[in-house]
């Protein structure tokens, strides 16, 4: 349970900071944040299905 949301936290992270990198306003900000967060949630949910299918 913890990997996606590790994901979310991550993903929201780097989307700001790669926004502010490029000189991005607030809401350029929390569009990347959100779409990172989104991205890497998704990606910690397919790592945490493939954990808990491997240990049957």
């Amino acid at each position: 349970m913890i990997y996606p949301l590790s994901g979310l936290i991550i993903g929201a992270i780097l989307g700001a900071v790669r926004a502010k990198l490029r000189d991005g306003k607030v809401t350029d900000m929390l569009q990347w944040g959100a779409a990172f967060a989104i991205l890497f949630g998704v990606l910690g949910l397919f790592i945490l299905i493939f954990i808990e299918r491997s240990y049957v």
